[in-house]
């Protein structure tokens, strides 16, 4: 995982959802769950261990410490999409992931590509004017939580390509929408706990 769980998300020790972000779920704003696979379940993330005293730990591969890193930089890349909180598991990523839909009319995403094309990671700032219309295009197919899973994914495959890594990802991902705080909590204390319940996983086997 990620961490500890980050302060952004407490809030009289429960997990605060951005309620303000709320409003839309259009894939331009809202906040998700989403989980991501890697190709058959297989396990190229690393390997869970129990330590000393029994506490079990995830231990990232070469290839997961690089998904865990996109995860953490995603921001970097994508203005509007942040990540409070995730784990990278052996064969799979859980994810809470924030679009802020007031943001995303203010990213300068020109050379971006649509479908199974390469998305390219080096967005920046512009004038709302001037924002590309190829991109309004792709946004309104596809929607900006697609698009920033779908370069994180494109950026993780390229780096197993380049190590001579066998890898590829589910084609598809899942996404749930989080709509209240009862439904935050649930979801942030499986993320928190997933290292720890890994025997007991759907993805596990």
């Amino acid at each position: 995982m990620s961490g500890n769980t980050p302060r952004n998300l407490l809030y009289n020790n429960m997990y605060r959802i951005p309620s303000a972000r709320m409003g839309s779920h259009a894939y331009d704003g809202g906040t998700y769950f989403v989980t991501i696979c890697a190709k058959d379940r297989e396990c190229h993330f690393g390997d869970i261990v129990v330590a000393a005293g029994g506490e079990k730990k995830m231990i990232l591969s070469e290839i997961g410490q690089y998904a865990d890193e996109q995860i953490r930089n995603i921001t970097t890349h994508y203005p509007y999409a942040t990540v409070p909180l995730w784990v990278v598991m052996p064969n799979h990523v859980h994810m809470i992931v924030v679009i802020d839909g007031g943001k995303v009319t203010h990213v300068d995403t020109t050379v971006i590509q649509d479908g199974v094309h390469t998305v390219s990671t080096n967005a920046r700032w512009k004038d709302p004017k001037e924002v590309n219309e190829f991109m309004r295009e792709i946004s309104k197919r596809k929607g900006w939580l697609s698009v920033a899973i779908g370069g994180m994914k494109r950026a993780v495959t390229r780096f197993a390509h380049d190590k001579d890594i066998s890898f590829a990802w589910q084609s598809r991902f899942h996404d749930h929408v989080i709509r209240d705080q009862e439904d935050m909590n649930r979801i942030a204390d499986y993320i928190t706990c997933n290292v720890l319940r890994w025997d007991e996983d759907c993805f596990n086997g």
